[in-house]
């Protein structure tokens, strides 16, 4: 497939995946946090073998399955799992902030890993990044350090594995591209999540559930979201420009909010958008860092 094409299709993926937040939040208010991810992984599943089918194992190579599996998996653990434990539809948009750490953690290890040449700049967006999260969880006190730690300690689960999902998906977006070999195992990797949400949601004790026409209306548009969302993400990183993508994500804490604060009908006050703001900037500012060394190479390899 063309590099560009796969980049377009990815680019697809940021716009679904916009949504995800409010919608795991909204499902999880009716069918509880574990059996609500269970139900949406288990649907996105369907729809991918009709979509997208069952992959053949017998031409993945062997670290793919293992390694590609066991990162996938571990995050949309920690993905779910942090929104569905948060306390209220405010918490559960911060918990998703911290969770879009990893568009900028993704330029750094792709950095590392690949040995790429980059500006200073990086630094400077990293920080950036950063200072928005500890914007966003600062509440109305802006950059509050008392008010950060009162807000994670009162659900320190959730901010936990927000920002462990964070550093695992950046390490899956870079190690995936290097031992996937062009395979696209999305399929099995959402029916292998989707078992172990039900193992967990069969072995432990588990709220009643509580549903209503919107909440089945949410897990639809929820199981949607995600399954073709990450389809669309799987071939983007397989095949297209992986620092692109990884910058252009940027636009999905700005969209997600919008979309997470009408789904949940929850008030977002001035310094959260400040603090938005600053994560997506934080992210193009790393993006650039990258591009602006490439575009100096190429002209100086001309000039000679």
């Amino acid at each position: 497939m063309p590099q560009k094409k796969a980049t377009l299709i990815g680019l697809i993926a940021i716009l679904l995946w916009s949504a995800i937040v409010g919608l795991i939040k909204s499902v999880s208010e009716g069918f509880g946090p574990i059996a609500g991810a269970a139900l949406i992984y288990s649907c996105s599943a369907i729809l991918l073998l009709f979509s997208v089918g069952f992959p053949n194992l017998r031409k993945f190579p062997r670290q793919y399955i293992i390694i590609g599996s066991l990162l996938f998996v571990c995050y949309e653990l920690c993905l779910s799992l942090s929104l569905g434990f948060t306390h209220s539809g405010r918490q559960a948009i911060e918990v998703g902030m911290v969770n879009y750490l990893w568009p900028s953690m993704t330029i750094v290890l792709a950095v590392i890993v690949n040995r790429q040449k980059v500006s200073p700049l990086i630094i400077p967006g990293v920080i950036l990044a950063v200072a928005g999260i500890c914007r966003v969880l600062g509440g109305d006190q802006g950059f509050s350090i008392d008010e950060m730690i009162h807000n994670i300690m009162d659900n320190p689960l959730s901010y936990g594995l927000a920002f462990t999902g964070a550093v695992i998906w950046s390490i899956y977006c870079v190690v995936t591209k290097k031992i996937a070999n062009g395979s696209n195992g999305i399929t099995l990797f959402f029916i292998l999540t989707a078992l172990t949400l039900w193992v967990k949601y069969f072995t432990s004790p588990q709220p009643p559930f509580d549903t209503s026409v919107q909440t089945w209306i949410s897990l639809a548009l929820a199981a949607m979201a995600m399954g073709f969302g990450y389809a669309a993400w799987n071939v983007g990183i397989l095949h297209g420009n992986v620092t692109m993508l990884a910058a252009a994500s940027y636009f999905i804490p700005i969209i997600s909010s919008i979309l997470a604060a009408f789904i949940l009908n929850s008030h977002l006050t001035l310094s959260f958008w400040q603090g938005t703001a600053m994560v997506s900037l934080g992210s193009l500012v790393c993006w650039w860092s990258t591009r602006t060394v490439v575009s100096k190479t190429v002209n100086s390899n001309v000039s000679e």
